[in-house]
């Protein structure tokens, strides 16, 4: 086994690796850019080195950086995590000419399944079923729509050399062809260095079932089971179960026998993942017509690693490290075994009601269940952050991994509902409420499953939040009514002692009213509160026949945000309040929300309209302009695309108008806000 090792990456995944090897007694390095200077993964190490500013291109993808670092700290072996340089054959050989162990495939392997066209070569002379499709080397835009015609619309482009849906777009006619495959070049040109695509059939009723395979260098080759990843935003994995629901034990082990087919077709060494495309022609409810398809090879640990882990127990970095040490596989086919189910929820910083659109901010509040980190346990979160750290545009939007395992499907759902519910996060748009959402939703509880799940549930999964307008306005009155007592005493003790700044709702004669205003999304909702002369509050929320009206309880626990029991409206419930200037995160088992308090006297001038400016939703970098200055154009046209986060994004005219002026040119760096043009209105 290795003395000390690098870890080649950053975020949830160095940590990780370096959980483990801290258990099997090996001394472990860091890297960091300037920005992570002070990130979680740094100290989780034996020693760091710096590598570069922010950028990637600049730090973790400067593969000569790590090496001199590996070289100079003395590390045996240099573990890449994923992402960065984990599927980059010149790295793997550069470790190898460096003499140091790369903890991943040999480079033939990486080489031969990192261009998904000549993969797909590769498994159907191996007898791995292929989607039909177009793989071939000719790139002419008018090649590559005639094949598309040849399959049959809908198709779907792929970026040859890529994954995590960058580079890919569905296609559903030929008119959209051109634009269509125009974007995916660039996406893959930018994210990969390469702009090759291949052309495939869509298939209708998806689900992405994957394989974990694991091989070793004495010519032994295994699969972990599957993992279901159907639950996807953007071509990007949302949720991740293990098993796969009403996977047919047949179908398991012949796609688990295919994975390790093509492991064996490109002498595969360490951990990989097989990607299966499963067609339902027959819908949902007929597993027995369940066909599947190669879809790629990851070859590297993949993010939903740990679903493996907690229904079989094992833990997969470890092998990865036994393995790469020159140690055969721990078990053979026949000895491995699964019990149970676990689901994986991604935490993300983005906006799901905006398109999905990364975020970035500082972490106010970052609040977890009881959990474990990186072992087996009934729940368990992964993550690389604290409370206070900055998700900043430089990097992937992930904040944490949030895994559940029970002994059914039916116990680990309601386990992951429970866990988001008490997940807290304030400071950063984030798709915690949203995941709750998917997890709570008809479909995913019967695991009716594929991949236009999202798209398909969207009346389901993007309606009005769980709680409703006046329990979180009783909620906001309540911790307004509860924190006046403490800042009465903390004003108390630093030497006031008017009278006046008693809190207590004292009235010589009559009853007292108070009237509070606050923003429910864009809607203003007015709440009236009256002190009765028992000592009783009356809460009225909203106008007309939508007001509601009823006695106001409640009980407080202050301590790093506001604990609260509130009863309002006939239903009492528990709440967690957290004050970011005027907005109020409440976060309640039933559902979280926003509301903003309006101080009326303080935003008395606040009418001034925007009209005219386009401004860029996130940071980012402008990739192209589609119109020109003095362009008339209709709501909804494409003026611009920004990239960020290694995604691009279109942004479209709000309202019919003309383009008075570009304030920015292509390649440019925007920050979030910064006004992108001047629309003249029509």
């Amino acid at each position: 086994m290795f003395d000390k090792i690098l870890i080649a990456n950053r975020g949830e995944i160095a940590c990780r690796v370096a959980a483990t090897a801290r258990r099997l007694g090996i001394r472990t390095v860091a890297v960091y850019s300037d920005a992570d200077a002070h990130a979680r993964h740094v100290a989780a190490c034996d020693e760091a080195v710096c590598i570069g500013t922010a950028a990637p291109q600049d730090s973790y993808l400067r593969g000569e950086r790590i090496l001199d670092a590996a070289r100079a700290t003395g590390a045996q072996a240099i573990h890449p995590g994923y992402g960065f340089l984990s599927e980059n054959e010149g790295f793997a050989q550069a470790c190898a000419d460096a003499g140091l162990v790369f903890i991943g495939p040999p480079p033939a392997a990486i080489a031969a399944m990192g261009l998904k066209a000549q993969s797909k070569r590769l498994m159907e002379a191996a007898g791995v079923p292929l989607v039909p499709g177009y793989h071939g080397a000719d790139q002419d835009p008018r090649v590559l729509k005639a094949e598309a015609e040849r399959i049959g619309y809908p198709v779907l482009i792929k970026a040859s050399a890529g994954g995590g849906g960058k580079g890919m777009r569905r296609v559903d006619d030929p008119a959209a062809f051109e634009e269509a495959l125009a974007a995916c070049q660039r996406e893959a040109l930018g994210s990969f260095g390469d702009a090759a695509v291949l052309i495939e059939k869509y298939v209708q009723r998806p689900r992405h079932i994957e394989i974990q395979i694991f091989a070793d260098a004495h010519g032994n080759a295994v699969y972990l089971f599957e993992r279901d990843c159907s639950v996807q935003r953007r071509h990007q994995k949302v949720l991740e179960e293990a098993p796969a629901p009403g996977l047919p034990a047949e179908l398991r082990e012949r796609m688990g026998l295919a994975a390790v087919a093509a492991a064996r077709a490109v002498g595969y060494v360490g951990a990989g993942t097989v990607e299966f495309i499963v067609e339902q022609p027959l819908g949902y409810d007929h597993p027995e017509a369940m066909r599947f398809y190669f879809m790629e090879m990851n070859t590297r640990l993949q993010v939903e690693h740990p679903v493996t882990e907690a229904i079989t127990g094992l833990d997969l970095v470890e092998w990865q490290l036994r393995v790469a040490a020159g140690e055969p596989l721990p078990l053979s086919q026949g000895e491995l075994r699964f019990r149970g189910h676990a689901i994986e929820a991604r935490i993300c910083a983005e906006n799901p009601d905006n398109q999905f659109l990364p975020a970035t901010g500082r972490l106010h509040v970052y609040r977890k269940p009881a959990c474990s980190a990186f072992t087996v346990a009934d729940v368990r979160i992964d993550d690389g952050v604290d409370e206070g750290d900055v998700i900043s545009p430089h990097y992937d939007s992930m904040i944490a991994k949030l895994i559940v395992r029970g002994d059914t499907r039916a116990q680990a759902l309601a386990r992951l509902d429970a866990a988001l519910a008490q997940l807290h996060i304030v400071g950063v748009a984030n798709n915690v409420a949203f995941l709750r959402r998917v997890v709570r939703s008809d479909a995913f509880a019967h695991a009716r499953l594929d991949t236009a799940l999202i798209e398909r549930e969207r009346a389901a999964l993007f309606g009005p939040p769980a709680l409703h307008a006046p329990t979180a306005v009783a909620v906001a009155v309540a911790h307004t009514l509860a924190s006046e007592p403490a800042a009465a005493g903390a004003a108390a003790a630093h030497g006031g002692h008017d009278p006046w700044d008693a809190r207590d709702g004292f009235a010589s004669h009559g009853e007292r009213h108070r009237h509070f205003a606050f923003r429910w999304g864009d809607d203003p909702v007015p709440a009236r509160l009256t002190r009765r002369r028992d000592g009783t509050y009356w809460l009225a929320v909203g106008e007309g026949e939508a007001a509601c009206a009823g006695p106001l309880y409640w009980r407080a626990d202050p301590g790093g945000g506001w604990a609260l029991g509130v009863t309002f409206g006939g239903a009492s419930l528990r709440a967690t309040v957290y004050a970011e200037g005027e907005r109020l995160h409440l976060f309640t088992p039933d559902g979280a929300a926003v509301l903003v308090t309006v101080d009326e006297l303080a935003h008395a001038g606040d009418h001034a309209a925007e009209g005219g400016r386009l401004t860029a939703p996130m940071p980012g970098k402008v990739v192209a302009l589609l119109v020109q200055p003095g362009a008339a154009v209709k709501k909804g046209q494409a003026l611009a695309v920004l990239e960020a986060m290694k995604m691009e994004h279109t942004i479209t005219a709000p309202a019919d108008g003309t383009v008075a002026e570009w304030l920015y040119a292509p390649g440019d760096a925007v920050l979030e806000g910064a006004e992108l043009l001047r629309l003249s209105p029509a």
